[in-house]
């Protein structure tokens, strides 16, 4: 009698899809929620054909090496600059994320981080909570408009598009983007969307949202001297991944003022954060939690699960990267 094929689940992940994946492999969970290193990644997925990631796992050549018996990744996301997909084709091993199913959610949030980035939420709270608030002032914590300014988004795919759609439909704001390539012109008219270059961007946006996959070419793609061109009266917002913004350089601009406010769902090197955008007072931070509905965080674990199950009992691959 064949054995059924062994995975590893490197996260904790909600109980009934544990329980799923256990009428199809033997599941290896690690229900602690630790962060393996990845000499006991290696070590966990020995003898696994199968692994369910997070951003926090990194498949890379040096992995694969270790693991000949893998097959497929995969990833709770759908970003995966957790995964070196070049080398995961060359070692044969499938590479799946999980879009269409955050996109609303996460267009929520992202546009609720610049609202509450344009009218200074998180700072004039941390007032209110030091008891600073004695008495009131015609211009105390006045913000950005949102209604009927202009939007800027750079990246327009299908999370860029939602933003954008609530923005022209709901707000009134005249919607700009930049992107790698141009949309179709119904796309363009259904988003009520001009496509500019990026140095237009930065210099007309009011509010620039990044939602670009992060890249080789997409580090840094926000630095200094992007900053430089944008407004001062401006709000930036990175709800796309850590490393598209110099957040070195997005502290100096803020502390000086150069631009008016930040908001951000992703970092560098996080969970750690660059220690000067903690003593800004203008900036907006929150732990990636773009996706964060349990509706939503559901349906990402489905997907990555309804992966794994279609590969390895069937050969077939419901969303691949490679």
């Amino acid at each position: 009698m064949t054995s059924r094929p062994a995975i590893l689940i490197a996260r904790t992940v909600f109980p009934e899809v544990v329980e799923r994946l256990r009428q199809h492999f033997e599941v290896d969970h690690n229900h602690t929620d630790t962060v393996l290193s990845p000499a006991e990644l290696a070590q966990r997925l020995q003898g696994k054909a199968g692994v369910m990631t997070t951003g926090s796992e990194r498949i890379d050549a040096a992995l694969l090496a270790a693991c000949p018996g893998l097959r497929i990744a995969a990833n709770i996301a759908v970003g995966y600059n957790n995964f070196d997909v070049p080398a995961m084709t060359a070692a044969g091993v499938l590479a799946t994320n999980t879009p269409d199913v955050l996109t609303e959610t996460t267009a929520d949030f992202g546009f609720a981080l610049m609202m509450a980035t344009a009218r200074r939420v998180t700072e004039s709270e941390h007032f209110l909570r030091a008891g600073l608030w004695n008495r009131w002032a015609l211009d105390m914590f006045a913000g950005a408009e949102v209604h009927g300014s202009t939007l800027g988004i750079l990246g327009m795919g299908r999370i860029g598009q939602a933003i954008a759609r609530r923005g022209a439909h709901g707000f009134g704001m005249k919607v700009i983007y930049h992107n790698r390539s141009r949309l179709d012109a119904a796309t363009e008219a259904e988003c009520q969307a001009s496509y500019v270059s990026k140095d237009q961007l930065l210099a007309q946006a009011d509010h620039l949202i990044l939602v670009v996959p992060y890249s080789a070419e997409s580090h840094h793609a926000i630095g200094a001297a992007e900053i430089a061109q944008m407004k001062p009266t401006a709000t930036l917002v990175n709800i796309a991944r850590g490393g598209i913004v110099d957040d070195a350089a997005l502290a100096v601009a803020l502390r000086e003022k150069r631009i008016a406010a930040a908001g951000l769902d992703v970092f560098e090197g996080e969970p750690k954060v660059h220690p000067d955008l903690l003593t800004v007072p203008n900036v907006v931070l929150t732990p990636h939690i773009a996706s964060a509905t349990l509706k939503t965080r559901r349906a990402m674990a489905d997907l990555a699960a309804d992966n794994l199950i279609a590969f390895l009992t069937r050969g077939e691959a419901l969303t691949p990267l490679n």
